[in-house]
């Protein structure tokens, strides 16, 4: 007789083993109606699934987060049934829900295109209309060889061969249709909705193997309801015309290539934009009292194996070799980050509780080994610069040092144009250094500073660094989308491993606790960040070139380079435009370079030594002196860490 605990408390008893259909119809018919699948002690089942002793559940419906990655799911299952009714004899393999959609990959001799779109989702609105229910079967390995076999899927015969001997194995069939899958699903193709879209095709390796064959890679979305679906489309629409790479090439900011591959070749205006974000940085970081270093970017791979980033990185760190027959017997690493650097500063010397927290900060040049298909602009490279600091501190300022840094951080996406944040806590992950008792620890101190510091976070299960518990902090730009940037780790191991300490108040020798931080992360990736955020129209602080002197007359050209060096006088970043062209094309040639500010001299102008300042991409447009141009200018581009 199972009882089933609701989540409002109240408890249902049932004579047997009982489905979650049942339970649900004997809530009420509305719940019936609504939900879509269960969550069974927090684990989702399909509504068929037999309750056959005490549980907690949860209905999940259309509106809950849950009911968003089963839509995905089972509308996948729905495309491979739609292509395999429209193309026979092609093989499917495996379909995925991803963030944002899902997948289905395809075998057949001749790839899809998206000109196939049309006639596959026509074929998956019919088959959505005749919502057939999915349903289980448990099957042994041989009749699924078997059945697969019979079915020429010779992709699907693999992968139950290499599941292991204890798997349960279990189909799902919607309708005629059916497919080697764990679940769960929701009670129909009903279910799917009319709010989804294929996107893009793709080639693909089976299992990501380059030996094996190529497959066809159908990319779709998938919602609750056509709002969000609409929304979607237009986020993914906006982020095309935000694109870094695009900006980046109409700005002349910075390029790629082949003969450095994943390493930005920072033009002029683009490395302006860099300096100006590393300067504000780095003033930021003076005043919140960190002691900038520079360490070495080739080490040792001995120092790698005792920090033991060796055994937990090394497939992302690139060696060096070197001829010298003196130093023939070392092994040498770039360094992927900065943090055993920083431990072998602290160690020179005799350190004292009175030193800490001490706070190290490095603009540090790293480089990390990551596949060329992962490879996206400046957001994902392998060469890259870390806004990267330390804190080496006493167990009970943890929690102070929390405080400080979230306020820091804060501030800093307030200056940069960001709103808000929200925080995930990542606990400790399977491959780690350090026993239970030490992580319990760190877990327990990190979870006691959020508390301190009034930071609400969500669980991120698993995905710790392999030293320590982290705070990921989440930032939303302003189409929507979701990055994360910043990071606070407790790391109770690294001290250990490379043997830091300092001298207590009693006397006694002790391990620092060792905070891991960064506000932007990567600086590359956080400039493709801000590119896009502000879709390459900068505040003016920001912007690498502020403001262009353009002539409507030739006449005017001694007074506009008059104002233009008055304006770089006061520290303003100027360019001069004195071509022979109509005015209403420098306008637009300037808004497509999107300069912030337009300040126009004609015949008159220079008479008067005034400039008719317009912002772009605006019409409208005001004339003033050129002293109250540069008073103006000046003061508007100041960052707003020099501000009064």
């Amino acid at each position: 007789m199972p009882a089933i605990t609701l989540p409002d408390g109240s408890v249902r008893q049932f004579d047997g083993p009982v489905t979650g259909t049942t339970i649900a119809a004997s809530i009420g018919p509305g719940l019936a109606k609504a939900a879509l699948a269960m969550k069974v002690d927090g684990e989702l089942r399909d509504l068929s699934h037999q309750v056959a002793r005490d549980a907690a559940i949860r209905f999940v419906t259309r509106r809950d987060e849950d009911a968003l990655e089963m839509i995905r799911h089972d509308c996948a299952h729905v495309l491979a049934e739609a292509v395999q009714a429209l193309h026979p004899g092609t093989q499917v393999t495996i379909g995925p829900p991803i963030e944002g959609g899902f997948y289905y990959d395809f075998h057949r001799n001749e790839p899809f295109t998206p000109d196939d779109f049309a006639a596959i989702e026509a074929k998956m609105r019919e088959i959505v209309a005749r919502n057939a229910p999915f349903a289980r079967q448990v099957v042994s390995r041989e009749d699924a060889i078997a059945l697969f076999t019979a079915k020429g899927e010779r992709f699907k015969v693999e992968l139950i061969q290499d599941l292991p001997e204890d798997a349960e194995i279990s189909l799902y069939s919607q309708g005629e249709w059916v497919d080697l899958c764990r679940g769960p699903h929701m009670r129909g193709t009903g279910d799917v909705g009319d709010a989804f879209k294929l996107m893009k095709v793709a080639g693909a390796y089976w299992r990501g193997d380059h030996r094996n064959p190529v497959l066809s890679r159908i990319y779709g979305t998938a919602w609750r309801d056509r709002k969000e679906l609409d929304a979607h489309l237009h986020q993914i629409e906006e982020a095309e015309k935000r694109d870094h790479r695009k900006i980046g090439r109409e700005m002349d900011l910075f390029h790629l290539q082949e003969e450095a591959t994943g390493s930005v070749f920072w033009h002029p205006k683009g490395w302006r934009l860099y300096r100006t974000v590393e300067g504000y940085m780095r003033r930021r970081l003076d005043l919140a009292d960190y002691q900038e270093v520079k360490t070495p970017q080739v080490l040792d791979r001995r120092l790698w194996e005792a920090s033991g980033h060796w055994d937990n990185y090394r497939k992302n760190m690139f060696m060096a070799t070197v001829e010298d027959k003196d130093e023939a017997h070392k092994a040498l690493a770039l360094k992927p980050m900065n943090c055993p650097c920083h431990v072998l500063i602290f160690n020179q010397g005799i350190r004292s509780y009175r030193e800490l927290p001490l706070r190290m900060a490095e603009f540090g040049a790293c480089h990390r080994y990551e596949p060329s298909g992962a490879l996206h602009g400046i957001m994902r490279v392998r060469a890259f610069t870390q806004d990267d600091a330390h804190i080496f501190c006493e167990e009970h300022q943890i929690a102070e040092e929390t405080v400080r840094f979230v306020a820091l951080l804060s501030s800093v996406y307030r200056d940069l144009g960001f709103e808000g944040f929200r925080v995930k806590f990542s606990d400790r992950p399977a491959q780690r250094a350090g026993d239970d008792a030490i992580w319990d620890r760190a877990e327990g101190a990190l979870r006691q500073a959020c508390d301190t510091a009034g930071v609400a976070y969500e669980l991120n299960p698993g995905e710790g660094a392999f030293y320590g518990p982290k705070l990921e902090f989440v930032l939303r730009d302003a189409i929507g989308r979701d990055w994360q940037c910043g990071t606070l780790q407790v790391d109770f191991v690294l001290p250990e491993r490379l043997d830091a300490e300092y001298v207590a108040e009693d006397g006694a020798r002790r391990r620092p606790v060792m905070l891991h931080r960064a506000i932007l992360g990567s600086f590359e990736r956080f400039l493709g960040i801000l590119i896009e955020q502000h879709a390459g129209r900068f505040p003016l602080w920001m912007a690498p070139v502020q403001v262009v002197v353009a002539t409507i007359v030739d006449d005017a050209a001694p007074f506009a380079e008059e104002a233009a060096a008055a304006l770089r006088k006061a520290g303003l970043h100027v360019a001069t435009d004195l071509r022979n062209e109509k005015i209403n094309r420098k306008v637009v040639d300037h808004i497509d370079q999107r300069v912030p500010v337009l300040a126009v001299v004609g015949r008159r102008e220079a008479e008067e030594r005034s400039l008719v300042l317009r912002r772009l991409p605006g019409r409208e447009q005001e004339t003033v002196t050129l002293a109250e141009a540069i008073a103006r200018l000046a003061a508007e581009a100041t960052p707003p860490d020099l501000r009064g």
